[in-house]
């Protein structure tokens, strides 16, 4: 930082051995190093802050970069999911039609066999339904049950004997 030679060095101290006297120079060094040391200590710390502050605001840059895809993805997926339920509608319509159309020619038997198709599926559905609330209810009935019975104390007898029995 400071290009400061060995005979400048041999100025000052000759200077200060004047001026300072030579009683009271080992105590005027020693109080300039720990000042020194101190201001090193504070510059350090000074520059650790700063470079924290830096790393801080890339991670929000990044967790706002991250924020703004995922947001990015949801609307891409939602779109899809538009199109894709969009397309599923327009086939079921033209299975419609054309069932509509076979059951014209045959006497109305594709027309029902379509009917007992959906309804099979709407059962089918109805089904998965009530057996994921009855399992729901199921885990929240065995839970309560556990939560009313009382725990086991366990005498230092039985410890020992657990003890011995895993041991």
């Amino acid at each position: 930082m400071f290009d400061i030679g060995f005979t400048e060095l041999m100025l000052i101290g000759v200077v200060a051995l004047i001026v300072i006297g030579p009683e009271r120079l080992p105590k005027v060094a020693r109080t300039a190093g720990q000042w020194l040391g101190k201001l090193n200590r504070y510059v350090s710390q000074v520059k650790q802050d700063i470079d924290r502050d830096i790393k801080l605001e890339e991670l929000r840059k990044m967790q706002q970069d991250m924020k703004d895809t995922a947001q990015r993805y949801e609307v891409m997926a939602g779109n899809a999911a538009r199109e894709v339920e969009t397309t599923v509608q327009q086939e079921t319509g033209q299975i419609s039609r054309v069932m509509q159309a076979m059951s014209a020619t045959d006497g109305g038997l594709a027309m029902q066999e379509w009917d007992k198709i959906k309804a099979e599926e709407a059962a089918a559905e109805e089904v998965r339904a009530l057996a994921a609330a009855a399992d729901a209810d199921q885990a929240g009935a065995q839970g309560a049950v556990a939560a009313l019975e009382p725990p086991v104390p366990q005498t230092a007898a039985t410890r020992t004997d657990n003890d011995k029995a895993t041991g």
